[in-house]
């Protein structure tokens, strides 16, 4: 049998029976006792190893319970239009310029990260600005929020796009005052130029993934979800080859139901369900309205300044025709609702049902939950619906929620401190790359965000809605395993995986503007360390 004690540690478990211990005994990958050094050494086998943590703080292993992996991934070998690297359009239309000279003449120039709030002209990008970066070639950025896209003049006409071009359902082709595209596509209208765009190799994509998984294993995450893509591509396979170049992670996937539902041959073979795999399916994914960024979240009260309420993304007989696949194959359904509305017709659907999946996850989880109405927040209480929230959203995009939303309205949205109190099943993940940070996935600017409720420039955005350090851990470990149905993640208890992270500083009891700064020294999965930073912060 292998065993190893950890001594000599802060050890926070998340588990509520025992949130702390100095001391813990692992044996075959698995946690056999957290507690006193004195229980752990009862409990050891004579001549097991041991490792000294000297004095640092432990914590489970993150879950990031939404986010884009293949995207993230294939992302980074695009131009990101975020700060550090981009400061303005001036600076983007520069990157496109730079990468035209690069790659020649026909290629597609392809970013992602833009936010207009966090240019240096305030305001949003067009194709006119995209043409004097490129004019001979498609150019396509994605907006941070992932739920717009702005191309160029080139990229239009591929795709035939001009100013008689209906908007399609549940999208809009901005246009100016004359009527003529700007080159901005919102929500479904992005999709309009997709069949036109690349598709990166197989290889490449695989490749891409197993780059990403060594950039969360040194940020201490141990598993993740996959939304869903922006096409008709079946990650599960991308993930389980990965996993033999070395991916490490957990992953439970979700199909964006709008690219299968008129599929008669779609289907999920049953034991991509099993969740004693390390890559697993969860369920599928919904899109029910769009982004407060980008004003088309669909809220019950117009955006200031405005009289529109955003979007309604998402049709009744998508929404039926999801449900009516979760129940035949037992499995989660997830969708994608930040504005009022959209959160109130989700909840309001699922709660006419009753639990249809096997597992102890929800059976239905709603994405993101901006502005909830008490309504649905009692609903979801009752009924046991999941919410999924990204603290790094307001952290990250404060100036285009004071712009559209205004101070006070802003200080109400992701009201986490309420959700808990009312007994909603809730949890914290990133969205990355959907969201305004140079690097996406880390958690811990996610975690500052959640316990001082202060942006990045350190607006006050409601104080009363912080929670403590210990509860956002909680919510980013256990919680988001018990999301998403990891089986045994997220808690350091007995039976239950080694995987865990020592931390460089002790982010219980440092200063909480000081969250950001906190690295991963080790990270563990199954007990075995495959992550060990050179030099460690005394």
């Amino acid at each position: 049998m292998d065993s190893c004690i950890y001594e000599n540690g802060k050890i926070f478990t998340s588990d509520s029976d025992q949130l702390y211990g100095e001391a813990m005994l692992v044996e075959d990958g698995l946690v056999r006792k957290v507690g006193t050094r004195e229980e752990v050494e009862e409990m050891a086998p004579a001549g097991c190893a041991r490792v000294d943590l000297g004095g640092r703080r432990v914590i489970p292993g993150f879950v990031d319970a939404h986010m884009h992996p293949v995207m993230l991934a294939d992302f980074s070998r695009q131009i990101s239009a975020l700060p550090p690297k981009i400061h303005s359009i001036e600076e983007l239309v520069q990157a496109i310029r730079q990468k035209r000279e690069e790659q020649g003449p026909d290629g597609w120039i392809q970013g992602w990260g833009y936010d207009e709030g966090k240019f240096a002209e305030k305001r949003s990008i067009t194709r006119w600005d995209l043409d004097r970066g490129c004019s001979d070639a498609p150019v396509s950025i994605i907006r941070t929020c992932g739920h717009i896209r702005c191309v160029n003049s080139r990229a239009l006409e591929l795709a035939g796009i001009d100013r008689n071009t209906p908007d399609p359902d549940g999208g809009e082709i901005e246009r100016d005052e004359n009527g003529e595209p700007t080159g901005v596509l919102k929500e479904n209208a992005r999709n309009l130029v997709t069949p036109f765009m690349p598709v990166p190799e197989r290889e490449e994509k695989v490749e891409n993934l197993a780059e990403l998984g060594r950039l969360l294993t040194s940020q201490g995450i141990v598993a993740v979800t996959d939304m869903g893509n922006l096409d008709s591509g079946d990650n599960y396979p991308l993930y389980r080859e990965a996993a033999e170049k070395g991916f490490l992670q957990e992953v439970g996937v979700y199909y964006m139901w709008d690219f299968f539902m008129d599929d008669p041959d779609f289907c999920i073979p049953r034991e991509r369900f099993d969740r004693g795999q390390q890559i697993f399916v969860s369920g599928l994914k919904l899109i029910g309205d769009g982004s407060v960024s980008g004003r088309t979240a669909w809220m019950a009260e117009p955006y200031l300044g405005t009289d529109s309420c955003g979007i309604s993304v998402c049709s009744d007989r998508q929404m039926e025709t999801a449900i009516q696949f979760c129940k035949e194959n037992h499995c989660q359904l997830s969708m994608h609702a930040m504005g009022t509305r959209a959160i109130a017709r989700v909840v309001d659907r699922a709660a006419r049902e009753e639990k249809w999946n096997d597992g102890p996850e929800p059976y239905v989880r709603v994405e993101h939950i901006t502005d909830p109405a008490k309504d649905s927040v009692r609903k979801a209480a009752e009924k046991g619906i999941g919410f999924v929230t990204q603290p790094i959203f307001m952290y990250a995009e404060i100036e285009s929620y004071l712009n559209n939303l205004g101070q006070e309205w802003m200080k109400r949205c992701y009201p986490v401190r309420d959700l808990l109190d009312s007994g909603v099943k809730l949890c914290f993940s990133t969205d990355a790359p959907a969201t305004s940070w140079a690097v996406p996935s880390d958690p811990f600017p996610n975690i500052k965000g959640a316990v001082t409720r202060r942006a990045w420039d350190g607006t006050d955005c409601g104080q009363d809605q912080a929670v403590d350090v210990e509860t956002a851990i909680i919510l980013y470990t256990k919680e988001s395993a018990d999301m998403v149905g990891f089986d045994r993640l997220g808690q350091l208890r007995e039976g239950y995986k080694a995987d865990f992270l020592v931390l460089d500083r002790d982010i219980l009891e440092i200063p909480a503007e000081e969250i950001d700064q906190v690295q991963v020294d080790q990270t563990y999965i199954g007990g075995r360390c495959v992550y060990s930073r050179n030099t460690r912060r005394k």
